[in-house]
């Protein structure tokens, strides 16, 4: 198989599904070139529990994708979230040396303001620039080249557990895959799915995932505020399972054929047949009773996400409203349910930008995958991660005790 150097790799690894988009920059702007996608078996609630099942699921997603690109896939670029992931913003000061912002300037403040205790068992993943500062004049986007003595910024920096990134990079190094580098999943959706405008005016972004329903707020052109909350779409397959009393894989089946939010879209008349559990005889049961156990799971989610955006401090600026995404928006209903309990205008998220093979990758399901690909083609020269089989906890500190000798001596 032909070996293409500047192909970028994007890989989605959620608890319902294992997505690889392949693409490449072009003179059009990014082409998708290759898609693959498998059920995924050893993710809960976006955290690895089974490393065999997980390498199962990327290995055959990477595979398909492969065949379609017709190249080989050494790198990507992955994806995390999980109930492990902590958001928070964070603030710092720097006097300017020679009264003009350089990049230096911009490099210590920025540092300045990630100079924050984290726990050893956490890593920071992302340090996001939101606005700076210059001698008390605020809401400055690019302060290099301006004059000044004091330069201020406010940054949002996520962090994750360093044992859930390891066992991710594990899964793909056993693979024969370098991770490039992590990317919080919201913000990868939000890559994708976002018009620069929205996210200007002030837009929240919700990813309903399997296992997690991830949120990333926007306000001023940067990102204010995200979350992960441990709950999604396999919670609705659940409550159906339990109250239809029937197998897990035939309750996703009913969900993704049946659905729906809303009794008012469907003919009251309507049978489906329901397979048992322990070799008994399937039974019908009526539609309607199908969509009143989805409504309130998700009445119960969206509730959840509004405290959350609640919290943030920005619900009152959000004027472009609510963009939804990820596999679970798909159900009929959802989106005007949304609007109802936000009381803002929703749409669905659908990724935008990308040439090449469009009609495959326009659903929300390949959202998060398509902006991992974004970002990467954006980051191509980074170096990628491997964790070998010796401690990695040891290369942790050595390199947080290179810097510190580099910064001193």
């Amino acid at each position: 198989m032909a070996k293409k150097t500047n192909v970028v790799v994007g890989l989605d690894i959620g608890t319902h599904k294992i997505c690889a988009v392949v693409g490449e920059q072009t003179d059009q702007g990014p082409e998708v070139v290759g898609v693959g996608i498998h059920p995924s078996r050893g993710l809960r609630k976006g955290v690895v529990i089974n490393v065999e099942a997980t390498m199962e699921g990327i290995k055959k997603a990477v595979e398909e994708a492969e065949i379609m690109a017709g190249c080989e896939i050494n790198t990507v670029f992955a994806g995390i979230a999980g109930g492990h992931i902590r958001g928070f913003n964070s603030h710092g000061v720097v006097a300017v040396k020679n009264k003009e912002v350089t990049d230096a300037d911009v490099d210590r403040v920025i540092d300045a303001a990630k100079a924050v205790a984290i726990p050893m068992d956490r890593e920071v993943l992302h340090v996001l620039p939101q606005e700076f500062a210059i001698d008390g004049q605020g809401g400055i986007q690019e302060p290099r080249g301006m004059a000044g003595v004091r330069l201020e910024a406010s940054v949002h920096i996520v962090t994750g557990a360093v044992a859930a990134a390891q066992n991710v990079i594990k899964c793909c190094n056993r693979t024969g895959l370098n991770v490039a580098d992590f990317v919080l999943e919201p913000l990868a959706s939000a890559d994708a799915t976002l018009t620069q405008e929205e996210k200007e005016l002030g837009v929240a972004l919700v990813d309903m995932g399997g296992g997690t329903t991830d949120i990333a707020l926007f306000h001023g052109g940067s990102v204010k505020h995200t979350a992960v909350l441990g709950v999604g779409g396999n919670h609705v397959t659940s409550d159906i399972a339990a109250g239809l009393h029937a197998p897990m894989a035939a309750a996703e089946q009913l969900k993704q054929r049946y659905g729906c939010v809303g009794t008012d879209l469907i003919n009251r008349d309507d049978m489906l047949e329901v397979p048992s559990v322990g070799g008994r005889s399937p039974r019908s049961v009526s539609r309607q009773i199908l969509c009143e156990i989805i409504e309130p799971r998700l009445e119960e989610v969206f509730h959840m996400v509004r405290r959350e955006i609640g919290k943030s401090g920005y619900e009152d600026h959000l004027v472009s409203g609510i963009v939804m995404t990820g596999g679970s928006t798909l159900l009929p209903g959802i989106i005007e349910m949304a609007e109802r309990i936000f009381n803002v205008p929703v749409r669905q998220g659908v990724p935008a930008n990308v040439t090449g093979l469009v009609d495959v990758v326009s659903s929300p399901v390949y959202a998060t995958g398509t902006g991992l690909l974004l970002y990467g083609l954006g980051q191509q020269d980074r170096n990628p991660f491997r964790i070998r089989d010796s401690d990695p906890l040891f290369y942790k500190v050595r390199g947080r005790m290179t810097e510190w000798f580099k910064e001193f001596f």
